[in-house]
């Protein structure tokens, strides 16, 4: 995470209403982190040698650049809107829309986008630049998905990998921003292996099982009362899918917090099922979670 004094919030957008939504939660998000923020948008007709300038003979504010400064005009216009008195810029980038914001977030506080954008198709229920910037961005990723709420708890998935102990760290800290209640979830299905290869045992005790549970969501909580003392901690482990129980527990959140690849995920994956699952499903703001190395 870049945390560093002056690293601001990073917003993408392309002039769609989902990018838009994405400006007022950074704009908000900005103001209570107390960081500047930075409206990008990815301008990528020069890489395919489009032409970009108003055509000759045509009116002073045609072209494809002097649209993209209009949108981002706009963009940076409504974040001002929404939070007066926040410092706000906004930038063109020649490039496609995921790898400038995946540029960006070496040195982001956080970037916010939009769950579709004007090139997703209709029937996506998310746009492959969110799928793309969540799997690769060097910093937390929000993507404003389903109802912006301005009450309810900070809901953070925990699985027992290391990426969850980054997710709750993260989680903490933006229940304390926002005068809000953590809840820590941790879902289960079955017994584990132990590691990789082994088998799953064919018969075990639920009162054994349960206690393995609990001690999986228990450990990353640790000296989070002392690193946030204000904040409020709850604590649930359920018999369920994990996708499922999150996306359940959407539904009164702010906000959801989850690591980017999870306990059980192949090593190849950038993005987990169950990180996917949640980015597609969830009822409220999402954050992904990388390393924070």
């Amino acid at each position: 995470m870049n945390a560093a004094n002056g690293a601001a919030v990073v917003v993408g957008v392309d002039g769609s209403e989902p990018a838009l939504r994405a400006v007022r939660l950074a704009a908000v998000e900005a103001r209570r982190r107390h960081r500047p923020l930075r409206v990008v948008h990815g301008f990528i007709w020069p890489l395919l040698r489009v032409p970009v300038a108003p055509a000759a003979g045509g009116p002073p504010g045609g072209g494809l650049r002097h649209q993209a400064q209009e949108l981002v005009a706009a963009a940076v216009a409504e974040a001002e809107r929404v939070a007066p008195g926040l410092r706000v810029s906004g930038e063109i980038i020649d490039g496609q829309a995921a790898a400038v914001l995946v540029g960006e977030s070496s040195t982001a506080a956080m970037i916010v986008l939009g769950d579709r954008g004007l090139g997703g198709f209709a029937a996506l229920v998310l746009g492959s630049v969110a799928v793309q910037v969540a799997a690769y961005a060097g910093c937390p990723v929000v993507v404003a998905r389903g109802t912006p709420r301005p009450s309810g708890p900070v809901v953070v998935g925990v699985d027992g990998s290391t990426l969850s102990r980054a997710a709750v760290e993260f989680a903490a800290e933006e229940a304390a921003v926002r005068g809000a209640r953590l809840h820590a979830v941790h879902a289960y299905t079955h017994p584990r292996s132990s590691g990789p290869g082994d088998m799953q045992p064919l018969v075990y005790e639920e009162g054994q099982l349960r206690g393995e549970e609990d001690r999986i969501l228990t450990a990353p909580l640790a000296g989070i009362a002392e690193r946030h003392p204000g904040v409020p901690v709850t604590r649930e482990v359920v018999h369920g899918r994990p996708v499922a129980v999150l996306t359940e527990a959407s539904r009164t959140a702010q906000l959801v917090v989850v690591g980017a690849q999870g306990r059980g995920e192949l090593i190849g994956l950038l993005l987990g099922s169950v990180s996917q699952g949640v980015l597609h499903h969830a009822d409220c703001p999402v954050v992904v979670v990388r390393s924070p190395d």
